[in-house]
């Protein structure tokens, strides 16, 4: 699978989560401090949860279909790990989000 993949993923918490469809947008907080959603390919969610997630329960996997997000998603370089890595530059609109799991640790 190449890294243009129409799905993207992203961790989060289910509370989080919660709180996003009460408000009709999931924002990350990432973008106030960051400018960006991180989102990750398929291939790279096991790894993120690997480095940043290590311990948390109540998790969850949202899929994306990127061609429905309303911002643009730019495909940038994670120099500490030297990764090309999809990042969302505003808020996610929930009907881009086309799945929902929870992450089993």
């Amino acid at each position: 699978m190449n890294n243009q993949s129409q799905l993207i993923y992203h961790i989060t918490t289910a509370e989080s989560w919660e709180k996003a469809k009460s408000m009709g947008f999931y924002e990350a907080d990432s973008l106030a401090v960051e400018g960006f959603i991180h989102c990750s390919t398929e291939d790279q969610v096991a790894g993120v949860l690997e480095r940043y997630y290590q311990g948390q329960t109540g998790l969850v996997k949202l899929t994306i279909d990127r061609q429905k997000v309303d911002r643009p998603v730019i495909f940038e370089l994670a120099g500490s790990i030297n990764e090309v890595f999809p990042h969302i530059h505003g808020v996610l609109n929930l009907d881009a989000v086309i799945d929902v799991n929870p992450v089993h640790g």
